[in-house]
């Protein structure tokens, strides 16, 4: 990964099974959250992929559009740009109606002393959502922080695992989950929960956390020991993938790769691609936030890059002072503060 555009092209490049699922899906895919952290590249992603199935879709993209030019930028590549702030009533009431929906607005970074605007975000919206659109299919997205700490022995929690959600952030998106349930079964709307965690590209993640602290000479905290990632462009095409997989009662999904690395390893790796020495602080514990993503990989594949080719990538963008979006993962709470 050389560049921006290269990174972008990457990540909306449709894979024929993605082609193949967006020409069984009837109408248009209005996504909520477009202007987010991972939001612009599923955009991208959707609309090369209607493209290819030459159904005539319209890809709808629902943000305030913070950052400037990007409504711009997806208005010019094809996508219907809708700026509206969802949280206002009358706003939610005018967006367009569509048969699918892809829900991806979230709050994480800076729950710690604000907890009453992440339960907003998290819960209290995504019950309107439901409301709003209950004659859609939807797909929205949660996160594996629902989960309790496990023995890393133990390869992970399975969809079935029983919650224990730590901290407030990881405690309003089982709310998030348990109010779309609501509607759904209320509304009789399809529904899949999809429990992602952790999505890296080049300007985010696990790998970039690491890599800009090798590089800085900063210590690597071995606490939270081992971790789960996965290529941001195969959650997206999962993502939207799921969207025939809508059920009810919801269908849920682990979303994740089907290693589970070593902070440290990774760390040594990423040092020596950087010609760095890495700096260690802490312990493994014999716990932490893992996912088992069998029945993704059963249903959609394993992941199209794989975890070496990631930190070969990782690597090269950190050395070659390529932009980052500056917003740590915090993978390595173990407290839930965020």
């Amino acid at each position: 990964m050389r560049s921006l555009a290269e990174l972008e092209e990457r990540l909306s490049r449709p894979r024929d099974v993605l082609v193949d699922d967006l020409r069984k899906l009837d109408g248009d895919i209005l996504i909520l959250g477009a202007g987010g952290k991972l939001g612009p590249s599923l955009v991208r992603l959707a609309l090369r992929g209607v493209a290819a199935a030459g159904t005539g879709a319209q890809v709808i993209a629902v943000s305030r559009f913070s950052e400037a030019g990007l409504a711009d930028a997806l208005r010019a590549e094809g996508a219907v740009v809708v700026e509206a702030d969802i949280t206002d009533d009358a706003a939610l009431a005018a967006l367009p109606d569509a048969p699918n929906v892809v829900f991806l607005v979230g709050a994480k970074f800076g729950t710690s002393g604000r907890e009453y605007a992440t339960w907003a975000t998290n819960t209290y919206l995504p019950g309107r959502v439901a409301n709003r659109f209950a004659g859609s299919r939807i797909v929205a997205l949660s996160t594996g922080n629902v989960y309790p700490l496990v023995p890393v022995t133990t390869g992970g929690c399975v969809e079935e695992t029983p919650l224990q959600p730590v901290g407030e952030y990881a405690m309003s998106c089982l709310g998030r989950e348990r109010i779309l349930t609501h509607f759904a079964l209320k509304h009789d709307t399809p529904l899949a929960l999809i429990r992602l965690n952790y999505a890296v590209e080049m300007r985010y993640g696990v790998l970039v956390d690491i890599a800009t602290a090798v590089r800085a000479g900063r210590p690597v905290d071995l606490t939270m020991g081992h971790a789960n990632i996965v290529w941001q462009g195969y959650a997206n095409e999962v993502t939207l993938r799921a969207l025939l997989h809508t059920a009810t009662p919801p269908f849920v999904l682990n979303l994740t790769g089907p290693e589970m690395i070593s902070v440290r390893q990774v760390a040594t790796a990423l040092a020596a691609r950087l010609e760095r020495e890495p700096v260690f602080t802490g312990t493994e514990a014999p716990t932490a936030l893992l996912s088992n993503a069998q029945l993704c990989h059963q249903l959609f594949g394993y992941p199209d890059v794989p975890v070496a080719e990631l930190v070969d990538w990782t690597a090269h963008w950190v050395a070659e002072d390529n932009p980052l979006l500056g917003k740590p993962t915090g993978f390595q709470r173990r407290d839930g503060n965020f």
